[in-house]
């Protein structure tokens, strides 16, 4: 296989041949019916795909497929995403879709992709919502205090124990400086003071806690909910082996106390305290240390992330209303990160 697929339709023409050949290895007689857009990202791009000839549960499945001409590493390495995914699948209290079958293709120029189960639920960020009924609060109260178990439970899975203990443990020092390096790449009206930020949080560092499996971007609104409880946890892109406060004050920031810089509105979302998340994650027990370094390292990442979405935006012509509330933002969120370490 080689050369390299070209628009929608040819990427469509061809996950069709490749996903039924990789389902009939897995139930002979099987046939991929359509193949059609869900959503498309950053790091990778999503299909859903009809199936006959397979067990009930299979006849949809979302392709989760890396971009064509490009590697497939990093954020965009979906056999990475989907080995994590076959580690956590049937672990008490963890919710991620199952994993049926993938393909390697022959990249970069056809990319591999890899077969999920279709999980009902909906996703949505509640504190990024334009729209704030309070019909709704008790659902997304719900939500949250459920997902907030959820990670309790991701990070109660050994790394080791699940066939991941190969994977590097990721240090604080080395989260600082991913989000330092994102800084190098983009424009300076993106940069604020993040060299002096960064300075602040390597001085201030804490202890580490022992390594979890970290989601990396872990919110509401990377689960799929259904009746008040999480049904799947999606978008593994970023994830990771490491302090487990890295995941759980991103939880925490999207809050309406945390003034979330993107929010449209100030108005409640219906979302639990960040107290409240602490209690659902811990079950009430010990008090988790250095809380306040870790939302400083939030902000930071936040900034970093953010910049680098604006500036594939301004690359493409596409900033969201809520990527432009955000460009005054980034140095606002720096001076919070460095007040909360006193740098």
């Amino acid at each position: 296989m080689s050369g390299t697929l070209t628009g929608v339709d040819g990427l469509v023409k061809d996950l069709r041949t490749r996903a039924a050949a990789a389902a009939r290895a897995r139930h002979p007689g099987a046939e991929v019916v359509s193949v059609e857009p869900l959503t498309g990202g950053a790091s990778s791009l999503t299909f859903v795909a009809e199936l006959t000839g397979v067990p009930e549960d299979e006849e949809r499945v979302v392709l989760k497929v890396a971009p064509p001409g490009l590697a497939p590493v990093r954020n965009r390495d979906v056999l990475r995403q989907a080995t994590l995914m076959r580690a956590l699948h049937g672990r008490p209290g963890v919710a991620v879709p199952p994993v049926y079958f993938e393909d390697a293709g022959d990249p970069p120029g056809v990319p591999p992709f890899v077969a999920m189960g279709f999980v009902p639920g909906e996703c949505s960020e509640p504190v990024l919502q334009d729209s704030r009924d309070p019909a709704d609060f008790t659902e997304i109260r719900s939500r949250a205090l459920d997902a907030a178990a959820v990670l309790a439970a991701l990070h109660r899975v050994d790394p080791a124990e699940a066939g991941l203990g190969d994977e590097p443990v990721v240090g604080l020092g080395d989260e600082i400086d991913r989000w330092t390096r994102a800084f190098t790449t983009v424009n300076a009206d993106l940069q604020g003071d993040y060299e002096a930020c960064a300075v602040a949080l390597h001085a201030t560092m804490p202890a580490a806690l022992p390594p979890v499996v970290n989601h990396g971007d872990y919110r509401v609104g990377n689960t799929l909910c259904q009746d008040g409880r999480v049904t799947a946890v999606i978008d593994w892109e970023i994830w990771s082996v490491g302090d487990p406060r890295v995941d759980l004050t991103w939880l925490t920031f999207f809050t309406d106390e945390a003034r979330h810089p993107a929010a449209p509105t100030d108005a409640p979302s219906g979302m639990p305290t960040a107290r409240e998340l602490l209690d659902a994650y811990s079950g009430g027990g010990a008090e988790l240390p250095d809380m306040a370094w870790f939302e400083a390292l939030t902000r930071y990442k936040e900034a970093g992330a953010t910049a680098l979405l604006i500036k594939r935006g301004r690359k493409h012509g596409e900033l969201s209303p809520q990527m432009r509330r955000m460009v005054p933002a980034l140095p606002e969120l720096l001076r919070e990160a460095r007040g909360l370490v006193g740098g």
